[in-house]
């Protein structure tokens, strides 16, 4: 998921969050807390070439959501290792890896309308036909729509960092996610991180070390960058100030 350059707005979304947990709790005849969500919605502009690649290649690539198992076979029209990317932002990086991976499906999860314009966009571009697209939480997505067992990989690269401390708690790499994402891989399937923000490296490192179900690929420390994971313009213009990346590969047991 994209950095969100507004972090500070927590307290307006908190407010809109528990109006909408209201709303809910109303009408289903119970009170209950709604959960605290790692992403801010932004409205964002769509821009005429996304639009149309909406139009045009939505109805194909965009999965709806729905809170039943995702049947991939029908979805991709065939059999194949089934990768899951959470927050791809603008696409750039999952198209370049499904081009490269062509024998993999991806299942891609962003919510900003943009980044999904841009990916499909990219899809037509290249002609690419290993990949799909939800447009929903990823967490409600993974609790709902990824059978257990059923992942080969997943990858999650830069979300959201949420810098402050008093923030830390809608970071989305925490013990209670994680055993639930490790729970859709497969045994042997692996789980990929990526961020260039050394507290939340520390963070993931810890929360991921922690899980017993998982295995670090690297020993004890921060794996080497896989080849299949490209070096984007914005993570490439930070290592030349001198900004770190770090990558974590863990697997399955």
């Amino acid at each position: 998921m994209i950095h969100d350059p507004t972090p500070d707005q927590d307290e307006t979304n908190d407010s809109d969050e528990s109006a909408e947990a209201k709303d809910g709790a109303d009408a289903a005849g119970t009170l209950r807390h709604r959960r605290i969500r790692s992403f801010v919605t932004r409205a964002g502009r769509v821009s005429t070439g996304q639009r149309r690649a909406f139009d045009e290649l939505g109805p194909r690539f965009v999965v709806p959501y729905a809170p039943q198992p995702l049947d991939w076979d029908a979805a991709f029209g065939r059999q194949a290792p089934r990768v899951l990317e959470i927050g791809f932002g603008m696409g750039g990086t999952t198209a370049e890896i499904a081009s490269a991976r062509p024998a993999d499906d991806f299942l891609g999860i962003e919510v900003h309308a943009p980044g999904v314009g841009a990916l499909l966009k990219l899809i037509g571009e290249q002609e690419l036909t290993n990949i799909r697209v939800v447009q929903h939480d990823a967490v409600e997505v993974l609790e709902h729509m990824i059978a257990a067992d059923s992942l080969d990989g997943v990858h999650i690269y830069f979300p959201d960092p949420w810098h402050k401390a008093r923030h830390h708690k809608r970071r989305l790499i925490q013990p209670k996610f994680v055993a639930q994402l490790v729970s859709r891989i497969k045994p042997g399937g692996y789980l990929h991180l990526a961020t260039d923000w050394q507290n939340y490296a520390e963070q993931m490192l810890e929360v991921l070390s922690a899980e017993p179900a998982l295995e670090n690929t690297a020993g004890s420390d921060y794996a080497e960058r896989p080849d299949y994971r490209p070096v984007t313009k914005f993570e490439r213009r930070g290592l030349k100030l001198g900004h770190g990346v770090w990558d974590l590969v863990f697997k399955r047991r």
